[in-house]
């Protein structure tokens, strides 16, 4: 029994997971389903606040502020209903939980981007 759940869950996990971490921005492409059946994709951009668990029942939580109201998603990471995920800007945090961002308003609640150094070849 214990081996038709492995073959299972493998079978769920998406193949395909870009590399992100609380403190990052990202948009979020989710499929939502209409009336009349059809498919559009709708786009939900904010900051990682936090990613829990691992395998199938991994999650990560967006939070992002609009007129002033902030909101949070929690999205499983290898739902089907997950379009694409794609990483606006590395942040610079040092927690890995970022539930003090809820109590912060204006650019108290700014994340600092991460800086990557590139080092160049010296010719010498």
């Amino acid at each position: 029994m214990k081996g038709g759940k492995k073959v299972t869950k493998t079978k769920q996990k998406k193949k395909e997971v870009v590399n992100f971490a609380p403190g990052d921005s990202v948009k979020v492409h989710v499929k939502i389903l209409e009336e009349e059946g059809k498919i559009r994709i709708q786009v939900f951009e904010g900051v990682v606040i936090r990613r829990r668990g691992q395998g199938l029942s991994e999650t990560f939580t967006v939070r992002r502020v609009s007129y002033g109201e902030g909101m949070e998603r929690i999205f499983p990471l290898n739902s089907p209903m997950i379009d694409h995920i794609e990483v606006v800007k590395k942040g610079k945090v040092r927690r890995a939980k970022l539930y003090y961002l809820r109590g912060r308003k204006g650019k108290k609640a700014k994340i600092s981007e991460q800086k990557e150094t590139v080092l160049q070849n010296a010719q010498v």
